[in-house]
């Protein structure tokens, strides 16, 4: 990934954070036939050191895991907010008119060795915490109990599990810390301006933390 030291990210609790938050990974592998991607939900364990190790699982008709199984080197990306940036909202433009568009995002990448995991107390433990991690802000929560043995003994057949122990990760925050403060306010305030969406408005958060705006 393209990594211009103003954007770059490397705190470990913020590049994990933003998993925890943004948990679609996009999983990308080698196939014969050129790279094959597939979102998948995942679960992030702080340990093993230094990176943390992913889980998660996919379909066993997904031929992606066979492919895994032979060349296990994989990329997961995991993409936070982003918003356009118009440059009406710079004071630059008013200044100079010296402006153009741009693109704000945060977006973390992971590469590892993908290990496919096909025991069914694996899968079994892998679904419970999922479905915990997911419903557990709800007011009843959904619990996989809650259906049928025999029903969710037929679904972990249908799965096949993944772990990632993370070989390296990489951050990347493109939230305006290379414009001048004015024009960081007046992004932020772009962003939070008449009835923003939540993408917006965590974005405008972000340029804020990230452009040392906050308090």
């Amino acid at each position: 990934m393209y990594q211009p030291p103003h954007f770059k990210e490397t705190r470990l609790d913020v590049l994990h954070a933003l998993i925890r938050a943004h948990p679609l990974g996009l999983l990308i592998c080698n196939g014969a036939d050129g790279p094959v991607a597939n979102p998948l939900p995942f679960l992030l364990d702080a340990e093993p050191a230094p990176h943390g190790r992913l889980r998660a699982h996919l379909s066993r008709a997904n031929p992606q895991w066979r492919m895994l199984a032979d060349n296990p080197d994989a990329l997961v990306v995991f993409q936070g907010a982003d918003s356009y940036v118009t440059p009406s909202w710079y004071e630059t433009k008013r200044e100079t008119g010296k402006v153009v568009p741009t693109w704000n995002y945060a977006i973390v990448q992971v590469r590892g060795r993908v290990r496919v995991m096909d025991d069914k107390d694996w899968l079994a433990g892998q679904i419970a915490e999922l479905t915990a991690t997911h419903e557990g802000g709800r007011a009843e929560p959904w619990q996989v109990s809650d259906a049928p043995d025999a029903y969710v003994a037929a679904q972990i057949k249908g799965i096949v599990g993944l772990e990632i122990d993370i070989a390296s990760i990489e951050g990347k925050w493109k939230v305006s810390q290379n414009r001048p403060v004015a024009d960081r306010v007046g992004v932020a305030e772009g962003l939070e301006a008449g009835r923003p969406s939540p993408q917006g408005a965590e974005m405008a958060q972000l340029v804020r933390r990230f452009g040392g705006l906050d308090g």
